[in-house]
């Protein structure tokens, strides 16, 4: 199982919010970069690069220091999410040297985009989730739908999709430990592997992730941040 580091940008500094409220942030680092390098140096494989501004601007505001961490750690597996709502910015990330774009209010809200993007990047596209209660967020979490977060999944089925990631908003930030119930009820029907994402607090949440089949990595935000995981001990725990 894959431990993911995240680095959450907000106004060009490395931050964490909680349950993605933009009033409620912390602010851990002035430089991205250093920050991705800090992760790579502790044994990271892939990096977690969250546009928080593009993502409730509906455009890229973090393009400059994504690219610059694609650059400078060109074997590292780079996701980026935030604010991807066309398919000139899912060009532009991947000829930067990202390795996925994650797609979530547009997989929501102009499920074509997901749909051409899949076409033209098979399994270079990921399904990004954000839910509460179940029911899908968009918009950098500022608006709840009416769609299951299941459902949301099985519309997909059929696309050439590489992953779902699944936050669930309550947990995030808060580090008060995972849903497993609600991780569980997504990897279940995900034609997917899912990756579990809110939450994450300590070692024992990655024991019980490992006990869900189709889970296949874990997104540590806070609990790195905090220092309640050590990213060394994290990815050998889940080997």
């Amino acid at each position: 199982m894959f431990i993911i580091p995240a680095i959450d940008l907000k106004d060009h500094q490395v931050v964490r919010l909680s349950q993605g409220k933009m009033d409620q942030v912390k602010i851990y680092a002035d430089n991205p970069l250093l920050m991705a390098e800090q992760w790579v140096k502790e044994g990271a494989k892939r990096l977690h690069l969250v546009d928080l501004n593009g993502a409730f601007q509906g455009k890229p505001i973090h393009f400059k220091e994504v690219k610059e961490i694609a650059e400078a750690f060109p074997e590292i597996k780079i996701e980026v999410g935030g604010g991807i709502r066309s398919l000139d910015t899912v060009e532009k990330y991947f000829d930067c040297g990202v390795t996925y774009c994650i797609l979530g209010t547009a997989a929501l809200k102009n499920p074509k985009l997901l749909e051409e993007a899949c076409q033209k990047f098979p399994k270079k596209i990921i399904l990004g989730i954000d839910a509460k209660d179940g029911k899908v967020a968009t918009e950098g979490w500022g608006e709840t739908s009416t769609t299951l977060a299941t459902d949301l999944v099985l519309k997909f089925k059929e696309r050439k999709i590489v992953e779902v990631i699944y936050t669930d908003i309550s947990k995030d930030g808060m580090m008060h430990g995972m849903n497993f119930a609600e991780i569980k009820k997504i990897a279940t029907v995900s034609p997917f592997p899912v990756i579990g994402s809110g939450g994450l607090t300590k070692l024992e949440d990655i024991e019980e992730l490992k006990k869900i089949p189709n889970v296949s990595g874990v997104i540590a935000g806070k609990a790195l941040y905090e220092g309640t995981i050590n990213l060394k001990e994290a990815i050998a725990h889940a080997h």
